[in-house]
């Protein structure tokens, strides 16, 4: 039984949240176009979309804590009853927390990248 507790190998998670904001000021990123990431356990990951779009990622440390949410796949729930009537109010719909991140990798385009064509 010792042996094979010695085999097992623990794997801490880390969730890292990825900063794309601007790239796509500069860049026309199509919805499904296949990337690649590399180099994380590096300072300046590299990810790759497509084939012509490279990025250069910096790790930035986060002030606190990155909450990352996803809708349910429930349906829409009240809130109140008392708010049933208000078409002011716009219905609330139900969340879980998927992950918590300390770390965000902003990435921006390596220099001579002008991508514009979705790839």
């Amino acid at each position: 039984m010792d042996v094979e507790k010695s085999k097992q190998v623990d794997y801490d998670e880390e969730y890292v949240l990825f900063d794309l904001d601007d790239v796509c000021m500069q860049a026309d990123i199509a919805a499904n176009v296949p990337y690649v990431i590399s180099g994380l356990n590096t300072l300046n990951p590299t990810l790759t979309i497509g084939d012509r779009l490279k990025l250069i990622g910096e790790y930035q440390e986060t002030i606190g804590t990155c909450y990352m949410f996803s809708e349910c796949d429930g349906e829409t729930i009240e809130k109140n009853k008392e708010h049933k009537g208000d078409s002011n109010q716009a219905p609330s719909k139900q969340i879980r927390h998927v992950a918590t991140a300390h770390k965000v990798l902003k990435f921006r385009l390596e220099a001579g990248e002008n991508s514009t064509d979705g790839q």
